[in-house]
């Protein structure tokens, strides 16, 4: 008997052993290949293309890592109403997801263009860019900014834009609100409306998370996007920019100005790698420039460029700290110090060891 038993015991451990083995395997072969790869690649599947074809062609585009267990599992779950057409699938989505979007099919549009905007971009640079791209010129952009009606219905509809985006000091009423990404459009002749629209739904979809922080604090949303573009354009590294907009805060605090450059060049139009600023732009008032006199304690008018979502979760959830100064070297190194002594001594340093910025 207790041969038996340990007989049935070792059958049982085998048992379990390839029970697992298959629930890992199944995990590892329905997760997506990478995450956090959220390019599309256009994949052709021909008319009266085999289930087992069909996860050869995935594999080789690196959307699946098998094709054997692609046609496996579409076996085990009698899946054999795959459509021909041309699709564009990431490397991001799942094999349930994939075989999801080829059982609906599609209308392929040979004529559906991408635009990217690119995070930390202003107003002037989307507009070039949708010029660029699409039927459209960038006085359209322009136009569609100045029309009261369509910020009247945009004001409606979505939760985070408000009355503050029609200061009259406001150089462009939705810079900050526009989402920076890859948006896929249905052809070039799509509208200045519809590209906002998206950009603002996707806006929408990444501020929700914080909506109710923002609205029980002492800021607006447009206060924080205000201060996530600054950001933005101070910093590269997340950590970086939590603690830079912790020092913007700090500052705020005790009624300093917030003296950020990024906010005086583009009070006055000029490109950052463009020149250095002069005096008299430094020393002119500006709602924008923070640099400028009367901006003690104050939030700039509007934001300055579209920050990404991690800039904005560094507004939002900035890192405590007791620094008033941060200055950045030629390889975007950020130094933070807690006094002016200790900040002009970090610029000497840094332009001792020739990497201060000039351009």
């Amino acid at each position: 008997m207790k041969i038996f038993r340990n007989i049935a015991l070792a059958l049982l451990i085998a048992l379990s052993s390839i029970i697992i083995f298959i629930g890992v395997y199944f995990n590892i072969n329905l997760s997506p290949i990478d995450k956090n790869n959220d390019e599309f690649k256009m994949v052709i599947i021909p008319p009266k293309t085999s289930t087992k074809k069909i996860g050869e062609i995935l594999e080789k585009e690196g959307l699946v890592r098998s094709g054997q267990f692609f046609y496996i599992y579409c076996r085990i779950y009698n899946i054999n109403d795959l459509k021909a057409s041309t699709y564009e699938l990431s490397p991001n989505m799942s094999l349930e997801k994939i075989v999801e979007i080829l059982k609906e099919g599609n209308n392929y549009n040979p004529d559906m263009i991408s635009i990217t905007f690119m995070e930390g971009i202003n107003m002037k640079k989307i507009a070039s860019i949708i010029e660029k791209n699409t039927n459209n010129t960038a006085d359209d952009v322009y136009n569609k900014l100045k029309d009261k009606d369509y910020l009247d219905r945009i004001i409606a509809e979505y939760w985070f834009l408000t009355d503050k985006v029609r200061n009259e000091n406001i150089y462009y009423p939705l810079e900050g609100y526009l989402y920076p990404d890859t948006y896929f459009l249905e052809n070039k002749d799509v509208n200045v409306e519809q590209i906002f629209k998206i950009m603002l739904d996707e806006m929408n979809k990444r501020l929700t998370p914080y909506q109710q922080k923002i609205e029980s604090s002492n800021y607006t949303v447009h206060n924080y996007l205000t201060i996530a573009s600054i950001t933005e354009l101070e910093g590269v590294l997340k950590e970086d920019r939590a603690n830079i907009a912790g020092v913007f805060y700090n500052r705020l605090n005790k009624n300093m100005s917030l003296g950020s450059d990024v906010t005086t060049y583009y009070a006055f139009g000029i490109d950052m790698n463009e020149r250095d600023l002069k005096a008299s732009e430094i020393n002119t008032y500006n709602p924008y420039n923070t640099r400028g006199p009367k901006m003690e304690g104050k939030i700039p008018v509007g934001p300055v460029c579209m920050p990404s979502i991690d800039s904005i979760d560094a507004s939002i959830n900035y890192t405590g700290n007791d620094y008033l100064y941060f200055v950045a070297d030629k390889n975007r190194k950020v130094y933070f110090t807690k006094t002016l002594k200790e900040h002009n001594a970090k610029i000497k340093e840094l332009k001792d060891k020739g990497v201060w910025i000039e351009w």
